[in-house]
């Protein structure tokens, strides 16, 4: 028996492991899999298979194989297979073995043809619209097929002119013959090869039949030797399929099919429709567009692998579907930046501040800590001078009761630096600030152990204008209104997020960013956590903000 007790909430699933290796089931074996089709970036919904299928391999000592179900050639590309590989590895693991449908399709023809000898399937010649009539409803029993009862050197001869291409697409497909008074509506002879003229990313025109994928999924178990196929709940009415197929071309393994409840998570649609759809219609700008659910997309915006294992991990392993808050995965992105990112100061939306009676020809250089969080991360130097930029939104003329930053006759703090308090303001010939004047108080520098130094409420971030660098900074939100937008009425496209997107041109940051690596993350000060975003170049740094400081979540979940 596995240690994962110690590292791992134990689950349904792993009990049903810990009971087949206790009674000698498999010989003691444990191997899963993990079958994408490569129609698409994956998402993070993927995410929770992933570390489900390839963690309880490790913790059971077994394998994990990574196969893809490219049995759908219209829709696959190798563009959806690299990327695949890259999100699996990236997350932080490694399969036992590299599979691919298409690697089985020779001896998924030959289990077909032995169906049909056996007088388990036939040629189908009725239309789609048909079909869909004789296959009746969930009150309702359907009906034979008028083609159920040919002959097996019919049905043989049939399906060998398909496998030929002697036939268009619709004509005719290959159905298993079950039970069409089934109430289990997948049991009523569903198809298991249907005609699909397409070129294949791997085995190019060779084939114009192609498997069905509940055809086609378990057997590719059986031959693999998978012991537990481990899939969601959509496919727990599809298991007496999934068994079925496998008793009757008798393999010799015959894996456990066990489902599990799917990830949802607020204010994310996680369809491949959806997503496609938003993609070609330019939405957003891409699969990994950091709006997006894709795994690329939260890579763009600065998500890291550990911080997506750990949000797995604390949703757990359900039998019965549910919605999991955003703030959970917001959480765990937060608990793992914190430890981990270099600090910086970084002004968003930046207004002059000039210190009047600070030199004018003086610099300082001060030592600002890198990460308080890792006492091993050391300092860097900063540049301080007479004119400054902080942000907007730390000075007011006329504050609130409450407002502790900068406003006229008002003292705060410039962090790692002085005391200041603002005197006048230069406005704009439209009314807008220009800059702000202030006076700073050389005996108030942090770090100086004064002991008569006089407290104050306010500590407000700054960027030194001598060496301060532009940037673009990119302020990301929900991509959608409403905490489940496929419940939409009127579809997703009515409550998307018209400010999911927020792009601010003339930021100032610290010049040490300049030799930030792509995708690189930062805790910029007081305003969030962000990465370097690929759209950078040297001249204009661009920076996503991966999510803001505020932690709601812990904070309500505390509460409870």
């Amino acid at each position: 028996m596995s240690n994962s007790e110690t590292t791992h909430s134990h689950n349904f699933i792993r009990n049903i492991i810990d009971s087949d290796i206790q009674n000698g089931k498999n010989q003691g074996r444990v191997a899963t899999r993990f079958p994408p089709e490569p129609n698409g970036y994956l998402h993070i919904g993927h995410a929770k298979t992933i570390c489900l299928n390839f963690g309880l391999a490790k913790d059971y000592n077994g394998i994990c194989n990574l196969r893809f179900d490219d049995t759908n050639p219209a829709k696959e590309e190798t563009e959806y297979v690299d990327s695949i590989k890259h999100d699996v590895e990236w997350l932080g693991f490694k399969w036992s073995n590299l599979f691919f449908a298409s690697d089985y399709f020779e001896q998924l023809y030959e289990y077909a043809v032995k169906l049909i000898k056996d007088g388990k399937a036939y040629i189908e010649s009725l239309s789609a619209e048909e079909m869909r009539e004789y296959r009746g409803t969930l009150k309702e029993a359907g009906k034979n097929s008028p083609y159920r009862d040919r002959t097996v050197t019919e049905n043989l001869e049939l399906f060998e002119k398909m496998k030929n291409g002697e036939f268009k697409e619709g004509e005719h497909v290959l159905r298993a013959k079950i039970d069409m008074s089934s109430p289990n509506i997948n049991m009523r002879d569903p198809a298991i090869y249907r005609i699909k003229n397409a070129h294949h990313h791997r085995t190019d025109d060779k084939w114009c039949i192609y498997p069905m994928y509940d055809y086609a999924h378990g057997v590719s178990d059986a031959i693999e030797g998978i012991t537990h196929s481990i899939c969601t709940l959509e496919f727990e009415d599809h298991r007496p399929l999934y068994d079925w197929f496998l008793n009757q071309v008798k393999t010799e393994n015959h894996p456990q099919q066990i489902e599990f409840a799917k990830l949802k998570i607020e204010y994310i649609y996680m369809g491949k429709r959806v997503m496609r759809e938003m993609v070609e219609e330019k939405t957003v700008s891409g699969w990994d567009d950091p709006r997006m659910p894709t795994l690329a997309g939260f890579r763009r915006k600065g998500y890291t692998p550990e911080a997506i294992r750990n949000f797995c991990e604390m949703v757990g392993v359900a039998k019965s579907n549910g919605l999991s808050e955003i703030g959970q995965l917001e959480f765990c992105i937060r608990e793992d930046l914190n430890k981990k990112s270099q600090r910086a100061m970084a002004v968003l939306k930046p207004l002059k501040l000039i210190i009047d009676n600070y030199p004018e020809d003086q610099t300082e250089i001060l030592p600002i800590e890198n990460n308080p969080e890792d006492e091993n991360a050391g300092t860097r130097d900063v540049c301080f001078s007479r004119e400054l930029y902080i942000e907007q939104d730390d000075f007011m003329e006329e504050p609130p009761k409450g407002y502790f930053r900068l406003s006229i006759g008002k003292e705060v703090r410039l962090k790692n630096a002085y005391y200041v308090m603002c005197n006048s303001v230069v406005k704009n010939d439209d009314g807008t600030i220009k800059e702000i004047h202030c006076t700073y108080d050389p005996e108030t520098k942090s770090g100086s152990n004064n002991p008569n130094m006089r407290k104050v409420k306010g500590t407000i971030h700054w960027v030194c204008a001598k060496t301060a660098l532009n940037a673009e900074i990119r302020l990301y939100d929900h991509l959608f209104t409403i905490p489940v937008p496929d419940d939409a009425e009127d579809g997703y496209k009515s409550v998307l997020n018209p400010n999911s997107l927020i792009i601010l041109k003339n930021s100032k940051v610290e010049p040490m960013l300049q030799k930030t690596k792509i995708g690189q993350g930062f805790q910029f000060l007081r305003n969030g956590y962000f990465c370097l975003d690929k759209d950078s170049t040297e001249d204009n740094l661009v920076f996503n903000r991966t999510v803001s400081l505020k932690d709601s979540w812990s904070k309500e979940k505390a509460k409870k």
